[in-house]
């Protein structure tokens, strides 16, 4: 008698206690908002997409302690035309839990996390490093769906990419900012409603 063989049509994904809603909206923004500079603290961010999941192995390093967090995080819309809504699941490793899970083919992305408090709300800004180097995007969560649904973008952003799949992590991943250049002007992302 064999093994059957997993396929995403035999598989069961059951509610889990551990996976939580994540709530966010993002925004393109053409360099990092006004009262915030690059000296500001940050954090050193590098998330490894495995390829064809979606896994992601994500270290985060404070440069002012030298102290590193890393999280093997599964992530997804349930509805892939809503990215604002999304299921995420977390678990931490420790040095030789990520060291083992590293040699697996996985896309990188680079990143300086900001923190922005605007208007009471907490941002998290993204300079984007290596080859996807000029592009800045902004984060921001929310509690509840109405919360979100109600919120007006920032003045700083130039355009809520939200539900835009190719600024999604797993998706820049694969993607270089010359991608991204096009796929802005593709979609006139950087013309601004006056009126």
């Amino acid at each position: 008698m064999g093994v059957a063989k997993l396929t995403d049509q035999n598989t069961v994904v059951p509610e889990s206690k551990y996976a939580r809603v994540e709530r966010e909206r993002r925004y393109l923004l053409q360099d990092l908002p006004e009262g915030l500079s690059r000296a500001d603290h940050h954090f050193q961010i590098t998330d490894n997409y495995l390829t064809g999941t979606r896994l992601r192995i994500r270290k985060v390093r404070d440069p002012k302690t030298n102290k590193w967090v890393v999280k093997f995080t599964q992530k997804f819309a349930p509805n892939p035309a809503d990215l604002s809504r999304t299921i995420i699941t977390n678990i931490y490793l420790n040095a030789t839990e990520a060291e083992t899970l590293a040699i697996f083919e996985a896309n990188e992305i680079r990143k300086n996390r900001y923190r922005f408090k605007f208007q009471d709300r907490q941002f998290s800004v993204d300079m984007f490093l290596g080859d996807l180097f000029g592009l800045v995007l902004a984060e921001v969560s929310f509690e509840t769906d109405e919360e979100m649904d109600n919120f007006p973008s920032p003045p700083f952003a130039v355009a809520d990419v939200t539900n835009n799949e190719i600024f999604t992590g797993g998706r820049l991943s694969e993607l270089t900012f010359e991608d991204i250049r096009k796929e802005i002007e593709r979609n006139g992302l950087l013309r601004r409603n006056v009126g």
